[in-house]
């Protein structure tokens, strides 16, 4: 199977699962959450890729020790053997069969199955890369940053072929300047905080089309104080309209959606003629 973002982007909206599809007693960023997050038609799956203090990759968002192992440590100081023997607990606290994941038990499992947001990246870039050519999944892959030359001399030197996206806020001042770089700029997270902005404007929109760009935008809800799309959300999906919340991202032309609700988000847009282009 070839992966292509932008020839996928032109059969349908790419619906992106945040850290799997999880629930009751299956914990986020878990081999079983993502297996379900395909199983509820996701063709993106986006991971959090931590490292050992021996050097070992692992799947889990950093600093999260104690919401999701219930457990006061810091993975990055021990061993890959002692993560890997660590329990997940579930949203009662209490212990689940489920482990935390290697990285490349992840990539042979996933690998010809779906496009992967490898989120965390700029921890550990050359480790992430180098395991990701092992497993010669270069095509499937797609890391975000906000913009830096950090990062900008990171893809240039190591990884130049690894599909990008700057991460922007109601503005993006860098489209041009990136265009000329010698990295795969293939186009631009949005976060706004109103819908009038010009990030969610058909001129925007419009003109990354235009240069080839596609455009990622988040229904998920980190924080309700702090809007990733203008009140168009997951929240609002389910509390308002599925119109409203989904329906005007739909509709507006993005290209990705990432939620936490796959499987209604997924079976929303195929119900009203919004899946496929």
């Amino acid at each position: 199977m070839k992966f292509n973002l932008h020839e996928k982007a032109k059969e349908n909206i790419i619906v992106v699962a945040h850290r799997g599809a999880s629930g009751g007693n299956i914990p986020c960023n878990t081999m079983t959450a993502y297996e379900i997050a395909l199983k509820q038609g996701a063709d993106m799956i986006e991971v959090d890729v931590s490292c050992s203090s021996d050097g070992k990759l692992f799947l889990f968002h950093p600093g999260m020790e104690i919401e999701h192992l219930n457990r006061d440590i810091n993975l990055p100081e021990m061993t890959y053997k002692q993560i890997r023997n660590i329990r997940y607990v579930n949203y009662d606290n209490t212990p689940t069969q489920f482990r935390i994941a290697g990285f490349d038990d992840f990539l042979e499992q996933f690998k010809g199955r779906c496009f992967i947001n490898i989120d965390k990246f700029w921890g550990n870039p050359e480790k992430i890369y180098k395991a990701i050519k092992k497993h010669d999944m270069t095509e499937q892959m797609l890391v975000k940053s906000k913009p830096s030359k950090n990062v900008f001399d990171v893809l240039e030197n190591l990884c130049p072929e690894l599909p990008y996206i700057p991460v922007v806020s109601e503005k993006h001042p860098m489209h041009e300047e990136l265009m000329k770089k010698g990295i795969n700029y293939i186009g631009a997270e949005v976060l706004f905080k109103k819908d009038n902005s010009y990030l969610a404007s058909d001129e925007f929109i419009d003109m990354m089309h235009s240069d080839g760009k596609l455009v990622w935008v988040n229904s998920i809800i980190y924080d309700y104080k702090e809007q990733l799309a203008g009140g168009h959300s997951d929240d609002t999906a389910m509390t308002v309209s599925e119109d409203y919340g989904w329906g005007w991202l739909a509709d507006r032309g993005f290209d990705f959606i990432q939620t936490d609700w796959t499987m209604m988000l997924t079976d929303y847009l195929k119900r009203t003629d919004r899946y496929y282009r």
